[in-house]
C-alpha cells in the first residue's frame, strides 16, 4: 500500500514539473526573435571551398547554442548585393594612379549588385552616384580627390552618415572605404602615441545595427596630418579595427601607396563570391539591442568572417 501511495506521489510530482516547465519552454520559443546576418567563408591559399550545410554552423551566445533557421549561399535570386564605393577627399592626389583599378572592378561586377559611389568630406559624404546596377555609370563617377582635408573631416561621421541615408533593402550592405582613417575632425589629440579614434566604435555600432560590413584600403592623405607617422598609425588601426568588428577586410601595405589596388580588390570579389546569408533565432532583452553573438564551424580548414554582435529587436 505505502509502495503504491509513493508510486502515485511520484508521478503527480513528475507531471506538476512537465506542466511547469513546459509551458516556459513554449514562452521562451514564442520569444525569440529572427535575426539575419552576412557571413564569409573562406579556405587557406585558394583551396577549393567545401560545401558548408546549415548543420555545419554553430551560433552562440555566451555558452548557450542558438537555434539556426536558414543557411543560404549569396547566390542566383539571394545574390543580391549593395555595394558603395567611398572615398576620402582628404586623400592625396596620387589615388589617381588607382582609379583604373577600381574602374574595372565595378565594371566586373554581376547584375545582382548594385554600386554606389561617393566622397567623405566634412563629416558627410557627397553622393556622386546613387545605387545602380549601370556599372558604367558608377565608373564615370570615380574622380580625382580634392585633396583638401576640409573643415571638418572624419572618415567615420562621414560612413555613419552614408548608413543612416541607405534605403531600404533586402540586399546585402556593404561598404569599401578608401581613406587613410585619419579624423581630421578632432582637433585635441589625448598624447603622442596610439589610440583608437573613439569615433570608430561609434561607427562600428551604427554598421552592426543596420547589418553593414565595410570594407578599408588604405591610401595616404594630404596635408601634415598625413604625414605624421602617430596619426597615420593610429589612422590605419582605426579603419582596420571598423573592418574587423563589423566584419570586412582591411587591406594596406604598411604606410605606403601601394603600387596597385588589383590584388586588393581581387581578394574583396573572392570575399564577395563567398559569402552566405545566415538567419537563427534570438533571444531578445527587454529593449532593442547589440548581442554579441559567435559564428562558427567544425568543418576544417573553414574560417567564417561575420559582425562581432548583432541587432536584436525587441519582441512583437
Amino acid at each position: 500500500m505505502k509502495s503504491r501511495m509513493s508510486m502515485f506521489c511520484a508521478a503527480v510530482t513528475i507531471a506538476a514539473a512537465i506542466m511547469t516547465v513546459a509551458p516556459s519552454n513554449a514562452q521562451e520559443a514564442a520569444a525569440s526573435v529572427p535575426v539575419r546576418v552576412t557571413v564569409t567563408a573562406s579556405v587557406p591559399n585558394d583551396k577549393r571551398m567545401p560545401e558548408l550545410s546549415q548543420q555545419d554552423i554553430a551560433v552562440t551566445q555566451g555558452k548557450e547554442r542558438l537555434k539556426v533557421t536558414e543557411w543560404v549561399p549569396a547566390k542566383g535570386d539571394r545574390a543580391g548585393l549593395d555595394l558603395f564605393i567611398l572615398i576620402d577627399d582628404a586623400s592625396n592626389l596620387t589615388l589617381g594612379m588607382h582609379l583604373d583599378d577600381l574602374k574595372t572592378f565595378i565594371n566586373t561586377q554581376p547584375s545582382t549588385t548594385a554600386i554606389g559611389v561617393g566622397y567623405m568630406r566634412n563629416a558627410t559624404v557627397q553622393i556622386a552616384q546613387n545605387f545602380t546596377t549601370d556599372h558604367a555609370a558608377a565608373a564615370k563617377a570615380l574622380r580625382l580627390p580634392l585633396a583638401s582635408v576640409g573643415a571638418y573631416g572624419s572618415p567615420y561621421l562621414s560612413v555613419i552618415d552614408l548608413m543612416k541615408r541607405w534605403p531600404a533593402s533586402q540586399n546585402r550592405r556593404e561598404v569599401l572605404m578608401v581613406t587613410d582613417g585619419i579624423d581630421r575632425a578632432r582637433r585635441s589629440i589625448p598624447w603622442r602615441g596610439l589610440y583608437i579614434n573613439p569615433d570608430v566604435d561609434s561607427a562600428s555600432d551604427v554598421a552592426m545595427r543596420t547589418g553593414t560590413i565595410i570594407h578599408t584600403i588604405y591610401a595616404p592623405g594630404a596635408g601634415r596630418r598625413g604625414r605624421n607617422y602617430w596619426e597615420a598609425t593610429n589612422g590605419q588601426s582605426g579603419i582596420a579595427k571598423l573592418s574587423d568588428v563589423t566584419g570586412g577586410e582591411s587591406f594596406f601595405l604598411g604606410l605606403q601607396q601601394p603600387v596597385s589596388f588589383a590584388p586588393y580588390l581581387d581578394q574583396l570579389q573572392n570575399i564577395l563570391n563567398n559569402q552566405y546569408l545566415l538567419s537563427f533565432s534570438a533571444q531578445p532583452g527587454k529593449k532593442a539591442q547589440l548581442q554579441n553573438v559567435s559564428i562558427n564551424t567544425e568543418v576544417a580548414g573553414v574560417e567564417l568572417a561575420s559582425a562581432d554582435a548583432v541587432w536584436v529587436p525587441v519582441a512583437k
